[in-house]
């Protein structure tokens, strides 16, 4: 017998009935802000379960989860956090799975400022650049990494605009506030794979820890059979279509 595939499954509960339907809290890395709305989308059309989607840094999350926030799921920006929360007792360990592996891009909205190998940090050439705070944001954390091993941030740091999250940095590079940034690619990626509009440097791996992205059920939602849901419509071919079409890699 056939064994029926996640998707169907997740239909399965959505034909029903309305009352097998369901609303969770998830908390999502800033990063993922764009692919996570279509796939919220798509979930509560494929299933009738409605996730309320709430935006920001890791770190800031972890602080309000710990202070009793009442999200049910975690979309993060790393492992780390997710390794936390289960070491505290605030999320099941058995749910998570890494659902993408992000890229870091060094972005300037102005084309042709920014050239293909980065060497532009070396240079100096800039008043200021956009880095999310790296003691809360992932991409930011990857970012002074960068800068580390390229041996120019002791330079460069009193141009640095911190920013809140990945969003924010993103911001201040697309307004003007901020020559260039540390950003995620799935925040400027084009239908092609490239870069949208402007101009960037795709940071070499080797230049930061992997930035492995992890999903969890959080203790809230620990028998809500939405929250493992959502998490389980992450493994889809719908979802996973949607995560690679903004850049990021799969496991």
């Amino acid at each position: 017998m056939k064994t029926p595939s996640i998707l169907a499954t997740l239909i399965g509960f959505a034909l029903t009935g309305t009352a097998s339907a369901d609303e969770i809290q998830v908390a999502v890395a800033a990063n993922f802000t764009a692919p996570m709305q279509k796939i919220a989308a798509d979930f509560e059309k494929d299933t009738g379960h409605k996730a309320m989607l709430a935006f920001g840094t890791v770190g800031k999350f972890f602080a309000q989860m710990k202070n009793g926030a009442p999200f049910e799921v975690l979309v993060s920006a790393d492992k780390e956090t997710p390794d936390k929360l289960v070491a505290e007792g605030l999320a099941v360990e058995s749910t998570r799975h890494t659902y993408a592996i992000g890229k870091l891009v060094l972005w300037s909205a102005q084309p042709g400022y920014v050239d293909a190998k980065g060497e532009g940090l070396r240079k100096g050439d800039f008043k200021h650049l956009a880095l999310a705070n790296p003691k809360l944001a992932v991409y930011g954390a990857a970012g002074q990494e960068v800068m580390k091993r390229m041996g120019v941030l002791d330079a460069i740091q009193p141009r640095i605009v911190l920013a809140e999250n990945i969003g924010q940095a993103h911001q201040y590079v697309a307004t003007g506030n901020a020559e260039l940034g540390f950003v995620a690619l799935s925040q400027v990626v084009g239908k092609d794979g490239g870069i949208a509009s402007g101009s960037a440097w795709m940071v070499p791996a080797d230049l930061y820890p992997p930035i492995k992205q992890d999903v969890i059920v959080l203790a809230p939602g620990k028998d809500k059979a939405a929250a493992l849901a959502l998490v389980n419509y992450l493994k889809t071919d719908k979802a996973r279509a949607i995560i690679r079409s903004f850049g990021y890699e799969l496991n």
